[in-house]
């Protein structure tokens, strides 16, 4: 079995072939990934659900299907993405060719999450591929049955002279990471992250980094309450909360919790029955030690419990909860929950609701559901976050078009679509002059003088960009 450091010198050697260049090879592997995807859509689905218990409407629609929106997006749409984007000129650069070119970033790493192991892993290789670079891909171990599928699927279907899978826990990442790669794209913890980070500044690596936090979700004003506890309780609860987009927390008046709390109830038992450990519908906790984390966390919580609560080990379960009366400083309070754990805290109006909201790091998401646009509004144009959406959750993250990704402690860089492609892509700026306008030239050349100073300052002004071309 091939080194580390013979994995990568034989990726670096392919790139510098050019072979990742042409629009053919790219299109040709992105097509390839697609075949993988369906022709093995049984074996992935057992993977997910040995994994995760994942059901397999949510595996299909989280995993499955996304991969498959993003690839027709990026084969619908690579020509384009390719193209030099021509920008505007001043009269000094009147005759020039003035583009922007996108050009592969060379080999890059990217380290997958256990939570959707196939949608957060393809997706950005996906983006990979087509900018045109060779790609070591890092599946997390934690969800070792997609793990051990990906590394038996990828060589079959991509060129293993340009796409590799390496596998292993914690040692076999940091080895990995003492390597030089031309960026790093880390989809995790804040924690990892920071780990990634160092390591990567030994060789000056660019990184892009999708990590979580805490994801509000304000209700406030009018409100089909019905509708909004069946939208919440689907985005809290899909994956079992294993998602990191997911509501971690619910701001509401007290007059909606009271109206919010029966309505949650009711809907977690239409949709999970009263029994949820025997729903079909429901996942599982991905590991023992985050069922531990998970349980320890609940207990330490000085909340009330309404519904909820129960946990079973040998199964990785723990039925959907909810609590009320969660102080600011709760156990529930101090970390991402990424389970099926929901607060419900209550606020005096949409001010504090903000307020409350600002003191803490910049989520990935942020939820607001009402009635009143003018609250949508206020709550968007007063908070910072990666992604916003009204009245649902989750759904923002599928649509290819938006750029998904964090801000400040929630992430660096963003992906999906053009924007994947523009995340692992260098924008080379080019101009290609020629040897007219000579005469023009020598206003710059010494030796100096005010009027040719005066002549060149009037050739590049931005008001001669805008009246002549």
């Amino acid at each position: 079995m091939d080194t580390q450091r013979q994995v990568l010198d034989r990726l670096r050697s392919s790139f510098k072939s050019g072979v990742t260049i042409p629009e053919q090879f790219r299109r040709t592997q992105l097509t390839k990934l697609t075949y993988m995807i369906k022709e093995n859509e049984e074996l992935i689905l057992k993977a997910l659900h040995k994994d995760l218990a994942k059901p397999k409407f949510e595996a299909v629609l989280s995993e499955l299907d996304m991969v498959s929106n993003e690839l027709h997006c990026a084969i619908t749409n690579l020509s384009s993405w390719m193209q030099p984007e021509y920008v505007s000129k001043n009269l000094a650069t009147k005759l020039d060719d003035c583009f922007i070119r996108r050009e592969p970033l060379g080999v890059v790493l990217i380290i997958g999450p256990w939570n959707y192991p196939l949608q957060l892993l393809m997706i950005p290789l996906i983006g990979a591929i087509s900018a045109g670079n060779c790609v070591v891909i890092k599946p997390s171990e934690v969800s070792a049955a997609t793990d051990s599928l990906v590394a038996e699927l990828i060589p079959k279907y991509l060129s293993q002279d340009c796409y590799v899978v390496v596998r292993g826990g914690a040692e076999e990442t940091a080895a990995l990471l003492q390597n030089r790669f031309d960026h790093i794209f880390y989809t995790g913890s804040q924690t990892v992250a920071r780990s990634i980070m160092q390591a990567a500044s030994v060789h000056l690596t660019p990184v892009t980094l999708e990590l979580g936090g805490k994801c509000p979700c304000l209700i406030y004003g009018s409100v089909n309450m019905e509708a909004a506890a069946r939208r919440l309780v689907w985005a809290k609860f899909f994956n079992a909360g294993q998602s990191c987009v997911a509501p971690d927390y619910v701001l509401c008046t007290k007059a909606t919790l009271d109206s919010l709390v029966p309505a949650v109830c009711e809907v977690l038992e239409e949709f999970y029955s009263k029994e949820p450990q025997t729903s079909p519908d429901f996942s599982r906790i991905v590991s023992p030690k985050h069922w531990t984390r998970l349980m320890e966390l609940l207990g330490r919580s000085s909340s009330k419990v309404v519904v909820g609560g129960q946990g079973k080990e040998e199964d990785k379960y723990i039925a959907p909860t909810v609590v009320v009366d969660v102080a600011d400083d709760d156990a529930l309070m101090q970390e991402e929950i990424f389970g099926p754990i929901l607060p419900l805290i209550t606020m005096e109006s949409v001010e504090e609701g903000i307020e409350f909201v600002n003191r803490r790091e910049k989520p990935l998401a942020l939820y607001v559901f009402s009635e009143e646009s003018s609250v949508v509004n206020t709550v968007m144009e007063n908070t910072s976050s990666g992604g916003f959406c009204s009245n649902d959750g989750i759904l923002h993250m599928t649509l290819p078009s938006l750029p998904f990704g964090g801000v400040g402690a929630s992430g660096w860089g963003s992906y999906h679509g053009r924007w994947g492609f523009e995340t692992f892509s260098h924008r080379r700026a080019c101009m290609l002059r020629g040897w007219a306008l000579e005469r023009l030239n020598g206003l710059r050349y010494p030796p100096y003088q005010e009027n040719k100073l005066s002549w060149l300052r009037w050739t590049a002004s931005p008001k001669t960009s805008c009246s002549l071309m």
